[in-house]
C-alpha cells in the first residue's frame, strides 16, 4: 500500500507546522496556497490558486487521498463540491460549518444541552440580551475581528446598519479567565483530549498559554474534557478541534469552536507525547490516535506578535541572546511578513517552576518582537 497524500487547503503557519509530523509519519502533504510566499508554501509542496476557481481546486484535490483545512475561510459550496467529487474531506462540510457560522454553533450547543451564554440572532427589532452586550459577525471573524462591545441600543443600530445583515448578540460575561481544550476524533469514533489550557488574551489576541491550568479543580477539568468529547461526537468531528471556554466561578460557558489545529494547542509540539498536528493527520487518515500526555509538569507558550518598531524586522538576530539565556527554549518562526498585531511566531518552554517559565517566555517574546533589547 502506498503512503497517502494529505491535501491541506490553506498554506499559513498551521500548514507549515503539519510538515514535520507528516515527514515523521511518511505522509506527503500537498497545500493549496494563495501564493508561494505563504508560510507553509515556503517549505511544503503546493499548488497556487484561488478558492473561487472550483475547477482548479477539484483538480488539485483529485491527486490527494484526503483533504483537510488550516483556516475557516473556505466556502461551504467548495467543500461540498470536493465531497461530491469522491475525495474524502475531513472535517466534513456539515461539521466544519460550526467553526464558520457562530449562529449555527450556538444553536448546536443548545441542541446538545451544553452551556451557552444568553444569546439571540438580531436583525432589528426587540433586543432580549441585556446591555452592555457582545455583538459578533456570524462568519469571517477571528483573533478579535468581528467582535464588538455594544453599550446601548443606538450603538447596536449603528453596527447593524454598517454590517447590513443578521448579527449574533451574546451577554457580556464577567468571567474569571479563558481556557481552551483541544480534542481529536477519528472517522470510526476514537477520541482523545489534551490537558485543558489557560489562554491569556490582550486586545482579543492570545499572547500566552499555560498547560495544565494552574489551580484548576479536578472537577472543572473533568467537566471541560466531557464538554469537548460531547461536542466532538455531537458534530461528528474528524480531525482536531479547539473548544474555547469562559470560566465564571464554578461554571463553564462555551465561547467558540475551531475545527482545525489551533494556537491554544501549539504547546503540544514539545509539551505532549503527540502534538496536535500529528494527531490531526492521524485522525483524518483514520490512524490510531496518539498519546496526549504531557512530558513535563508545565508547558508555557508565548506568541510573538508584530509591533511597530524597526527592531522587530530581524527576528533571527535575537537567537544568540535567547538560546544562551534559555537553552531549553524552543523558537518557531512562521516566516510571515511583519505587521503590527500579526502572529509571526511562538516560543515554548517546559519545566516545573511555573513563575520562572512564564517570566522567561514573556522575556523571549518581548526580545523577539523588539519591545526590549536586553
Amino acid at each position: 500500500m502506498s503512503f497517502p497524500t494529505v491535501g491541506v487547503i490553506g498554506a499559513g503557519q498551521l500548514a507549515r507546522m503539519m510538515l514535520p509530523p507528516a515527514v515523521d509519519l511518511g505522509i506527503s502533504l500537498s497545500l493549496f496556497a494563495g501564493s508561494s510566499s505563504e508560510s507553509g508554501a515556503q517549505v511544503a509542496p503546493h499548488t497556487v490558486g484561488s478558492l473561487s476557481d472550483v475547477d482548479a481546486v477539484l483538480d488539485w484535490a483529485s491527486k490527494c487521498d484526503v483533504v483537510t483545512f488550516e483556516h475557516e475561510l473556505i466556502p461551504q459550496e467548495l467543500i461540498s463540491a470536493i465531497e461530491a467529487s469522491g475525495v474524502k474531506v475531513f472535517p466534513k462540510a456539515q461539521s466544519f460549518l460550526f467553526s464558520q457560522n457562530k449562529l449555527a454553533m450556538r444553536q448546536k450547543m443548545e441542541e446538545l444541552g451544553l452551556p451557552n451564554p444568553r444569546w439571540q440572532a438580531y436583525d432589528g427589532g426587540e433586543v432580549t440580551v441585556e446591555f452592555p452586550l457582545i455583538a459578533k459577525s456570524i462568519s469571517g471573524g477571528y483573533d478579535g475581528r468581528g467582535v464588538f462591545q455594544i453599550a446601548d441600543e443606538s450603538a447596536l443600530d449603528a453596527l447593524h446598519k454598517e454590517i447590513g445583515k443578521t448579527i449574533l448578540l451574546e451577554e457580556r460575561l464577567a468571567f474569571d479567565f479563558e481556557i481552551a481544550i483541544m480534542v481529536a476524533r477519528s472517522p470510526h469514533g476514537q477520541a482523545s483530549t489534551w490537558a485543558p489550557t489557560l489562554t491569556v488574551q490582550e486586545d482579543g489576541i492570545c499572547t500566552q498559554t499555560v498547560t495544565p491550568i494552574p489551580n484548576f479543580s479536578r472537577a472543572l477539568a473533568a467537566q471541560t474534557v466531557q464538554i469537548a468529547l460531547q461536542i466532538a461526537q455531537g458534530i461528528d468531528l474528524v480531525g482536531v478541534m479547539a473548544v474555547e471556554i469562559f470560566v465564571v466561578g464554578d461554571q463553564l460557558i462555551i465561547n467558540e469552536l475551531a475545527l482545525r489545529p489551533h494556537n491554544s494547542g501549539h504547546w503540544s509540539i514539545e509539551g505532549a507525547v503527540t502534538s496536535q498536528f500529528e494527531q490531526h493527520l492521524r485522525a483524518v487518515l483514520d490512524l490510531p490516535l496518539g498519546d496526549t500526555s504531557l512530558v513535563a509538569p508545565f508547558a508555557v507558550m508565548g506568541n510573538v506578535i508584530g509591533i511597530e518598531t524597526d527592531k522587530s524586522k530581524d527576528l533571527y538576530k535575537p537567537y544568540l541572546h535567547l538560546m544562551a539565556r534559555i537553552p531549553g527554549l524552543k523558537i518557531h518562526q512562521y516566516m510571515k511578513e511583519l505587521r503590527p498585531g500579526r502572529k509571526v511566531g511562538h516560543v515554548t518552554l517546559l519545566g516545573g517552576d511555573l513563575l520562572h517559565l512564564r517570566s522567561e517566555v514573556s522575556h523571549a517574546v518581548d526580545y523577539l518582537s523588539g519591545a526590549i533589547d536586553e
